[in-house]
């Protein structure tokens, strides 16, 4: 089995950036992953997984997070760039802005959050929900590529498919909130349940409840800017881990 130290989970091709790419599929006690992609970006080995799947069939309530982030521990992944297209809920947000969350809200309720649903009892640790080496590796490529780049936010994720009531935007923007996405949870806890860094970069493709164009999203969604983001992304990580994010368990057992 091909082995990847970094992998990206997102909703955008990236194997435009690949090299000798291979596609697999693994198996996992919560069922099988979808087809991921390995190869290399620049000189290092990537794994890639399409979190809706390859053609985009899966709604975010439906994503098989926990199948995601186990598959990519069994193929060796320490450090996962997350991405995904929201939407800006503050005034300071403009269609195309990056943004690049270090905390985050839950606002989703019916999926399963943890790996640890029986003994032992776990409480992990999410005081810095996000890597900071890697959310410095995504600033430092994000400025390279855009304008616009938010350092600092507060990412929320609603349970979707439906879009937010302008009420609930409201209640968001009293909260703190800056950005909402659909996809970022529970993928930023599971992994730090298995000890792997998580960092997510996202597109905002739209603001508040305003109606955007279809083709719109879809085009900043495949644009050559987030690929070019994650490639020079790739080059700042460090060579060895100096976080935290591989020892959160050590003291979350109960």
């Amino acid at each position: 089995m091909e082995k990847a130290k970094l992998a990206i989970v997102g909703e955008a091709d990236i194997e435009p950036i690949m090299k000798e790419p291979l596609k697999t599929r693994i198996g996992t006690p919560y069922g099988p992953s979808p087809i991921i992609t390995i190869g290399k970006v620049d000189d290092k080995e990537v794994a890639f997984l399409p979190r809706h799947g390859e053609k985009h069939a899966m709604p975010p309530h439906k994503i098989n997070y926990r199948a995601n982030i186990w598959a990519l521990n069994l193929l060796g992944v320490e450090q996962i760039f997350a991405t995904e297209a929201v939407t800006g809920i503050s005034p300071k947000f403009r269609i195309g802005d990056i943004a690049i969350p270090h905390d985050l809200i839950d606002f989703t309720r019916l999926r399963s959050a943890t790996f640890y649903d029986e003994a032992p009892v776990v409480r992990i640790d999410m005081a810095d929900p996000y890597c900071p080496e890697l959310r410095q590796a995504l600033l430092k490529a994000a400025n390279k590529v855009s304008k616009k780049v938010l350092g600092k936010s507060v990412y929320i994720c609603t349970e979707g498919p439906r879009r937010e009531t302008p009420a609930e935007i409201a209640m968001f923007r009293k909260l703190g909130g800056d950005i909402v996405g659909m996809t970022g949870i529970p993928e930023a806890f599971l992994a730090r349940e298995l000890g792997i860094c998580y960092a997510i970069l996202c597109f905002v493709t739209s603001i508040a409840t305003e109606k955007q164009p279809k083709s719109l999203t879809e085009d900043l969604r495949l644009t050559e800017k987030l690929r070019q983001t994650l490639k020079e992304a790739t080059q700042h990580i460090p060579d060895k881990r100096e976080c935290i994010c591989s020892k959160m368990l050590e003291e979350a057992r109960i």
